[in-house]
């Protein structure tokens, strides 16, 4: 996916703020459900929660760069899975993180959803 830097991604030297990788991330994650008309929830009381993060800050981005975000699977258990995703600006990696998601359905971690497993898998 690709995500172009604004103005307001950046702190006052014109650098992406370093929670915006985060968030560039997550927007990525929806978007494999919503290029397939989903949502990322299965129904209200469920959905994806963030059990952990393990993030690198390898470089940096600045105003008007496009940077591109890649998801990948590293593991998959019943209710939960480990996705990798990597931010590259022209080609550089400059931001990689790991991050573990665990389905919930009223609270408590439950099986996740053949249509979701089809999607990350």
């Amino acid at each position: 996916m690709l995500i172009r830097i604004y103005y307001e991604d950046t702190d006052a030297g014109g650098i992406v703020y370093h929670t915006n990788y985060i968030k560039y991330c997550e927007r990525a994650r929806s978007e494999l459900f919503f290029s397939r008309n989903l949502s990322p929830t299965d129904g209200e009381n469920s959905g994806f929660v963030v059990r952990h993060i393990d993030s690198h800050f390898l470089g940096m981005s600045r105003l008007g760069d496009t940077v591109e975000v890649c998801t990948t699977l590293v593991k998959k258990k019943n209710s939960s899975i480990i996705l990798k995703q990597s931010i590259s600006n022209d080609g550089k990696e400059v931001f990689v993180m790991d991050i573990t998601l665990v389905f919930v359905r009223d609270g408590k971690p439950h099986l996740i959803p053949e249509k979701f497993s089809e999607i990350l898998c």
